[in-house]
């Protein structure tokens, strides 16, 4: 099995690099760290990179890059995908401070890159826009969802942080109650992407950058039943979704497995189960997602 620490950075294919290079910097908030000719990486303002767009026919979330431990051997991992009867590679790639990968694809297509080294690509600085701290999770809408968890579960070794009734599942690879989410629909697509920032303050500065630019608010702000991250959502101008948060849940300790306690959690112990319309009543706040939010599942 391999073990995933953290998300990386994620791959976008785009028709129109220069437009969404634009979004990410002057309303996301990244910095361009590198940039080719049909390529930009962009880092959050801490340096750490975060996307790196390609120019492509269709716009689509292409990649998913994670993070193991330092030192684990990608040679040793290839076998075990193997086992499993999964192709790979392990590969020099042409990231700045990311000498080697393992490539493949999981059940649903979409290509995962394992990293065990990285260095930042920036330093330290202000930015324009919302400015995130950090790449959060990504959201895939899938055609059989127990599926992919048990995809995610054996071959990643992902965890079931919640299950929202049984037709979607939030999954941690470390203390952040959900670094990928897996959601039922008719075909497999990205549902959104999620970008941290520092606390609700910057929430709410989101909530003003989005305005300034005239970008609809599909989404919040509100706080989450599962999770109970405070967000807000919106759309890029490849029609990705995109979800800025603050307060993610933090699962500190895997033996006694209750989330650190916060007012607003209703269940003492917060344990991982199965949310229902019932137990969802009272645990968070904000308006209902508009009909252009679900858009990514219902088609």
């Amino acid at each position: 099995m391999i073990k995933i620490r953290r998300i990386g950075h994620a791959t976008f294919e785009t028709p129109d690099l220069e437009r969404q290079i634009e979004h990410f910097t002057q309303v996301t908030g990244l910095v361009v760290a590198a940039r080719e000719k049909d390529r930009a990486l962009l880092a959050t303002k801490l340096g750490q990179l975060v996307v790196q767009l390609k120019r492509g026919d269709e716009p689509r979330c292409a990649k998913l890059a994670f993070q193991v431990a330092p030192g684990s051997d990608l040679a040793a991992m290839a076998h075990s995908l193997s086992d499993e009867g999964i192709k790979s590679d392990v590969h020099s790639d042409d990231l700045p401070g990311t000498p080697k990968l393992l490539a493949f694809e999981d059940n649903k297509g979409t290509t995962i890159e394992v990293f065990t080294e990285w260095d930042y690509l920036a330093s330290n600085q202000q930015v324009v826009g919302i400015g995130p701290i950090k790449l959060g999770h990504c959201a895939f809408v899938v055609p059989d969802v127990k599926q992919t968890c048990a995809f995610y579960e054996r071959v990643l070794g992902f965890k079931v942080s919640d299950w929202n009734g049984e037709l979607f599942v939030f999954m941690r690879c470390n203390p952040d109650h959900h670094t990928v989410n897996f959601l039922q629909g008719k075909r497999t697509r990205m549902h959104h992407i999620a970008f941290e920032v520092r606390d609700f303050s910057a929430v709410e500065q989101g909530c003003d950058v989005l305005s300034h630019h005239r970008i609809p608010i599909i989404w919040g702000p509100l706080r989450h039943g599962p999770g109970h991250n405070v967000s807000i959502y919106h759309r890029n101008p490849d029609q990705h979704v995109i979800e800025f948060f603050a307060e993610l849940d933090q699962l500190l300790d895997e033996e006694l497995g209750f989330f650190d306690p916060r007012p607003w959690h209703q269940d003492r112990p917060q344990r991982p189960k199965v949310w229902t319309r019932e137990t969802r009543a009272g645990t968070g706040w904000g308006p209902p997602p508009t009909a252009d939010y679900h858009l990514n599942r219902d088609d």
